[in-house]
This record gives structure tokens, C-alpha cells and sequence, in this order.
């Protein structure tokens, strides 16, 4: 009863905790998305390249706190608190750069041209020309996003660059001693692994709204992307009465039945059109 009684305030704690944090999260994991490719923009500053940082290590804690298992690292949240302090610290920018690069530096840019030319020749009218159009867009967007980032960092002097960073680190609560205290907490019991149907049911909750918040571009909907997705018809047929293309009845009580089993495969009526069992 003890031990039941622990879980459920351990459970209680996590989602009060995520609650607080929730708005901050959805505007980090929004600004992820835009980073990778869903906005093209005009500048990228140094506080940009630490609030990148910065939101990666939030969206660590949302995955952490709603005990998100077998993706619990894939934010790399850790990580870039580890990035910010060496780069306050011993001025580490090569490993800043070559997080970034690692992040941004996906561009296939001639294979999904080869791509979009073969989809252009080849299959019509199926959305699938105009989704590798978008995604080419997307894959560019990133790389200007990484040279604007790198040109930000780069024009610098390592003096002016340094005031830059730790006024960055101040505005987003990452000073050398608060990301030991960070470091800390992601060890503490309320970031350890619990399994529990509320946990997943609120990390459930909040990621179907943001997959619908980073899906708004048009190219993004139903029916503007490949046949696979198509704009649903409404109102739906019921799923049991889905009729799958090619089918033919095998077996039925006039056919293919040696056994003669007594079953209905359809509804059959007697000559006083009532339903009955052959």
C-alpha cells in the first residue's frame, strides 16, 4: 500500500511539473521544427544557436518527465547542457559547430532532384512530384539556416562572441552553475523512468496537438500530399462494411460447400422474404 501510495504522488509530482513547463516546451519543440527546415529565416543569431540548444534540453525533460522510454535520449538534452558550459567556460565552439553540422547538414539536394525529375516523368497527378518539391525546400531551408548560423558565430571576434553567449546563456537560465544544477535534476527520481498509463496518456495528449500545430502548410494536408494521404470523404462507412477491391466468395452455402455446413454468408430470404439458415 506504501509503495502504491509513493507512485501515485511520484506520478502526481511529474505531471505538475510538466505543467508548468508545458507552454515552454510546445514553443521550444515548434522552434525545433522551424530550425529543421519549417521556416526559412532571414538572420540566425548566436542567441538562436543557444536557444536551439536550449529547447533541445526542454524537450529531453518533457520525454523524461512523461517517462517517454525508448526515445528518452533523442533530444540529446544532456548533451547540450554539456555544450553551453564548455562554451562559457573553455570558449569550446569547435564542438558547438559540429553539433550543429551533425543536426543541419542533411542535404541530398541532388538525389531528391534525381527523384523529382523521375516523379515528374513518371508518375501524374499522385502528389508525389509535389512532396519531393517540398521537401527539397525543407532540406535547403536547413542548410541556410546552418550558414547563417556559422556566419553568425564566425564574424565574431572570440571576445565579443564569448559577451554574446553567456548574455544568451544568462537570458535562458544556462550559467555554469545552473546547468550543474540541471545536470543534476536529470538524475534526480522526478526524470527517472516510470511506467504509467497517465504519463502516456498526457504525452499522448500533447504531441497529437503539436503534430497537428507543425502540420499547418498547406503541403502539409490531406489531400495536398501523395495518394497515400488523400483529404478524407465524409461521413466514413463503417469499417466492417470496407469492402476490399478483388473480392470473391469462396465459400458460400450454394457454393464450394461439400460439408454442407449449415451457415449464412449473406442475408438470404424465404419466399416470405424472411431471414433464415440453409
Amino acid at each position: 500500500m506504501a509503495t502504491s501510495s509513493t507512485l501515485e504522488t511520484v506520478i502526481q509530482r511529474k505531471l505538475e511539473v510538466f505543467k508548468q513547463l508545458q507552454p515552454e516546451f510546445e514553443a521550444c519543440f515548434q522552434f525545433i521544427q522551424e530550425v529543421h527546415g519549417q521556416r526559412r529565416f532571414t538572420s540566425f543569431s548566436v542567441a538562436n544557436v543557444v536557444r536551439y540548444l536550449h529547447a533541445f534540453w526542454l524537450c529531453e525533460c518533457k520525454d523524461r518527465l512523461l517517462s517517454v522510454y525508448r526515445n528518452i535520449t533523442r533530444y540529446e538534452g544532456r548533451y547540450c547542457l554539456q555544450l553551453l558550459r564548455l562554451w562559457q567556460e573553455e570558449e569550446d565552439t569547435a564542438s558547438v559547430i559540429d553539433f550543429l553540422h551533425r543536426k543541419l547538414d542533411m542535404l541530398p539536394l541532388a538525389d531528391i532532384t534525381r527523384q523529382l525529375h523521375e516523379a515528374q516523368r513518371v508518375h501524374h497527378d499522385d502528389g508525389l512530384a509535389r512532396r519531393l518539391a517540398h521537401g527539397r525546400i525543407v532540406l535547403l531551408n536547413r542548410g541556410i539556416t546552418l550558414m547563417q548560423a556559422l556566419d553568425a558565430v564566425f564574424t565574431l571576434s572570440e571576445e565579443n562572441l564569448l559577451k554574446e553567449v553567456q548574455a544568451a546563456c544568462e537570458l535562458y537560465g544556462h550559467l555554469p552553475h545552473q546547468i550543474e544544477q540541471q545536470l543534476q535534476e536529470l538524475d534526480s527520481p522526478l526524470y527517472a523512468y516510470v511506467l504509467h498509463q497517465a504519463l502516456a496518456q498526457r504525452n499522448m495528449e500533447v504531441m497529437n496537438k503539436l503534430g497537428v500545430s507543425v502540420t499547418f502548410r498547406p503541403a502539409d494536408l490531406p489531400g495536398r500530399r501523395s495518394w497515400r494521404v488523400v483529404a478524407p470523404i465524409e461521413p466514413l462507412s463503417p469499417y466492417a462494411e470496407h469492402v476490399v477491391l478483388g473480392y470473391q466468395e469462396l465459400l458460400s452455402p450454394l457454393h464450394n460447400n461439400i460439408m454442407a455446413n449449415r451457415f449464412v454468408d449473406r442475408p438470404e430470404h424465404s419466399s416470405d422474404q424472411t431471414l433464415y439458415n440453409r
